[in-house]
Parts: C-alpha cells; structure tokens; sequence
C-alpha cells in the first residue's frame, strides 16, 4: 500500500500511509484508537476506497472495489464490529457468500465442514447455533473460521486473543505461526502490546492517520512502542487495594437461562461491597455475558435473588434498576450500550432525560442536553465528536469513554462493567481503568466482568472465575497468578490451601 490516503467529513483517517507485508509474516499493526489503522485495513479488505494511493499485490496494482473483490485476491478481515447475520446459523453464516455454497447444500453437511475447521484451528464453536445465540467472543471465532473457509491468503485479525486463557493465546499463536509457514501473510492488529512482542515478525505504527515508522519486532520494546503510539511515555495506573465497606450487590444462587434454553448461569453467589471491584474471569462463552443481563434486568432470572442496597431487584424492571443507582456497561457498546445511529449528545441524555435540568415535565431541553453533553465531553475527553455526527462514527476508545460518562455522571451505587477495555489501545486502557478505579475510591461496588486476564489481575479487589455458568474459584489478588487462573478459566479446580 503506498501513498493511501482517505477522508471522512473533511478530517483525515489515513494521511500519504505507505504500508507493505510479505508472504510468510506475522505484520503488527499498532496505534491509538483513531490513528486509521481500521480504516487502513478497511481499504485493503475492500470495504473502503482510498482518495488517493496505490495497492500492489504480488507486485501488481489491483482495484478492491469491495469485500467481494478482495476476497477474490484472497484478502480477508476480522472486524472490530462483527459482521454477520444474526438469524442464521454458524455454519450457514461461515458458508454464506462462498462460492461452492448453493441454495441447496445441506446444513448437515455445512455442520461438519465446520466442526472440522474448528477443531483444526482450536477454535470451538457450535456449528447448529444460530449467532443471536452466542457472545461476543464466539461471534469473532465464527469470523475467523469462515475467513479461512475461504482460504484467504492475506488474513487481517483484529484483537484476536482478546477472549482467550493465556494458555488459549499460546496455542493461537502457533497457529497463526504455522499459518505463516505455510505462505499466508498475516496482519495482526493488538493492543497487547506483549502478544505483538512474542507473535509479531515486524511492526509498524500509525499516529494521528500517519505512519511513524515500521521496524524489526526483535528490535523493538513494549515501552518504545508505546511511547511511538501516543508520543509520550505511559503509565499503567498502579495497582491499588480499594476500601470495602457494607455489601451494595449480593447474588443468592442465580441462575438463568442462555438463548439456546439451558442454564448459562448456573447457582451463582456474589457479594460486591462499597468502595470494590470484583473482578469476574473467564473465557468468552462461559456464562459471563447472561450473568450480566440478568442482573441488569436484561435476561429473566430462573432462580435465586439479586439485591441492590439492600432491596430485592430480583424480578425489577430495568428502568427501576437505573433508579436505584445500577450503572450497566455492556460488553456490546454499539448493539446494547449506545444507540448507533443518534449523535453523542443525545446518547449521554439516554438515562437521565426523563428529569430536570434535561425536561420540564414531557418536554426535553435540547439547550441543556447539549451544555450537558459539552460538559461531560470535556470531563471525560471524549474526542472525534460534532454535532450531529452518529455515534457509531466514534472510535472504540470514544464509545468507551462515552459509555463510562453517561454511567459515572448518573452517580451509580453499583455498575455492572462487562469488558470494558476490550479493543482499546493503551492509551485508551489507561484511561478506562483510570476511571473505574476513582469510581471504586469514591464508594462504587463494581463487578467487572473481563475475558483479559492482566486487566482482572491488575484492577480487582476480589477474584472469581466462571466456568460453564458457575463459580470454579475465589481468589484474593495475592493468591492471583496467570498460570493458575488459566487452569482455572479451562475448567480445572486448583487448591489453593
């Protein structure tokens, strides 16, 4: 890719990118939320075109009008924001589009086309599910598996170990090696700045849409990265025991149904105090997403009772939830935590509207929803925004931020916070979690709920790790280790005597 440049309403993604990957390497892809490395990786997949610059394949020029076209020049992505079709299966979705796929194939036969690739790539997924069904983490295993169903030769992954056990992320990585070894050309976009380390064969770094430089992974660090990516040195906040006081949240043998009907969450008991963060770990799929539903009132609880300050909230409507003081940050930010297509003024009003200043009785101010929005816009350092700009049109780290303002801002007594750095750069990170820990300091009972095992370790007060909708282990933070919890994410019970 030389000279790529692209504009969104009169601001540049992506400023003269010069950008080239080889056969046979692992390419790292870094940058701040916002730097254009989507937009970048948009234009390659097709999704994309550029005003201005030059795409050579195999020392060709080529014209990817479309993800279709690049798909015929063997180039794929994974993106951020999954793009499949909810009513239909795993496997109708994996073979949807595919050239060999008729109207006509069976779903027997799709099944377990499937069922091979995902145990050839350890990725396990259940073929006959329709996606509606499954997390976020098993929505980004379907778009690999149905990427390499296609047999793409230039494969584009975004965060791709972001709901894995360390040990999950090892065996990942030998796979994206040996996928390597074969030929194929890999673009890896991380935040993780150690997986980059230990994956990566090159690396190369946007800021601001430009690129400020490409070098040997062998030749780089953590910190020079970091600091190549924001422009300054960075600082993750330093660890910190909170101050508990009396239970706020307390969860007495929850359990509730998943999509497909069997129990997700499975006798669960919890107890988040004033002034914690309860961390809450496991991989992707093991009940984490409908343990959040269902105490935020999004999902029936089938047994058991969630209390809230000391009042039952068991079978309260979402709207009484938010009354009492339950903040929600969900794992979706754009399907569940933001209506997508309202500007960010309108989205941070979403819970606080029915009241004064924003309304006078049914009328709403839009003179005080936009002082408001200015306000927390400057608190928060919510950046990219304008007036009348869809909120979908944000970068990951923005979404987040905006989330968090519109939660924070309402004066929670507990927050229910489901992934909440997921995809975000470090500089975006350090922010998030510099957040949550001075909500925690000011007396916030918060559950955070993270498949990223260093973010529970760093932030949590108090350790448990979910399995299969159940509590597999309770840890304090000088019992946590890796190695341990990892084990434990996979379903083995570990003594901790």
């Amino acid at each position: 890719m030389t000279g790529i440049t692209k504009g969104f309403f009169g601001a540049l993604a992506n400023d003269g990118v010069d950008f080239d990957l080889q056969w046979g390497e692992v390419h790292a892809l870094l940058g701040e939320n916002g730097a254009g490395k989507s937009t970048l990786c948009s234009i390659l997949a097709g999704l994309y075109h550029p005003d201005g610059g030059e795409i050579n394949i195999n020392g060709r020029p080529v014209e990817l009008r479309s993800p279709h076209a690049a798909l015929e020049h063997g180039v794929g992505m994974v993106y951020q924001h999954f793009r499949l079709v909810d009513r239909f299966t795993v496997a109708e979705n994996i073979a949807l589009g595919h050239p060999d796929a008729t109207f006509l194939s069976r779903s027997k036969d799709l099944e377990k086309q499937v069922e091979h690739l995902s145990s050839k790539y350890n990725m396990p997924v259940p073929a006959d599910a329709g996606v509606w069904q499954l997390s976020v983490g098993e929505e980004q295993r379907v778009e690999i598996l149905k990427l390499l169903h296609r047999g793409v030769q230039i494969l584009i992954l975004d965060e791709p170990t972001a709901v894995l056990t360390p040990q999950e992320a090892r065996n990942l990585f030998r796979t994206i090696r040996s996928m390597a070894e074969e030929g194929r050309a890999i673009i890896f976009v991380s935040h993780k700045l150690d997986e980059v380390m230990e994956v990566s064969d090159r690396v190369t770094v946007l800021r601001d849409g430009k690129k400020v430089g490409t070098l040997p992974t062998s030749e780089a660090d953590p910190a020079s990265l970091a600091r190549m990516m924001v422009g300054r040195d960075l600082e993750m906040p330093a660890r910190r025991e909170g101050v508990p006081g009396e239970p706020v949240l307390t969860v007495s043998g929850l359990t509730a149904d998943g999509d497909r009907g069997f129990e997700a969450v499975r006798n669960v008991d919890l107890e988040v105090r004033a002034g914690q963060i309860m961390g809450v770990a496991g991989v992707s799929g093991n009940g984490q997403r409908e343990l959040a539903e269902a105490l935020t009132g999004l999902r029936p609880v089938k047994a058991g009772q969630v209390f809230l300050g000391g009042v039952d909230i068991t079978r309260s409507s979402v709207l009484d939830r938010i009354k009492l003081g339950l903040g929600f940050v969900p794992e979706d930010r754009l399907g569940t935590g933001l209506a997508k297509g309202l500007p960010l003024a309108k989205n941070l009003s979403l819970k606080s509207y029915r009241a004064p200043p924003l309304s006078t009785g049914p009328v709403i101010s839009k003179r005080a929803v936009d002082q408001r929005a200015d306000e927390l816009i400057q608190r928060f350092d919510i950046r990219g925004t304008r007036p009348g700009l869809p909120v979908s049109l944000l970068s990951g780290g923005n979404l987040q931020r905006a989330i968090l303002a519109r939660e924070i801002s309402g004066g929670p007594k507990a927050m229910v916070a489901a992934a909440p750095t997921r995809g975000l750069d470090v500089a975006a990170t350090e922010a998030i979690r510099t957040l949550l820990l001075e909500e925690r300091d000011k007396g916030a009972a918060i559950l955070m709920i993270s498949e990223d095992l260093e973010e529970v370790l760093a932030l949590s007060d108090e350790i448990v790790v979910l399995y299969e909708g159940r509590i597999i282990g309770r840890l304090r933070p000088d019992q946590a280790d890796p190695e341990v919890m990892g084990l434990m994410m996979a379903g083995r019970e570990v003594d901790l005597s």
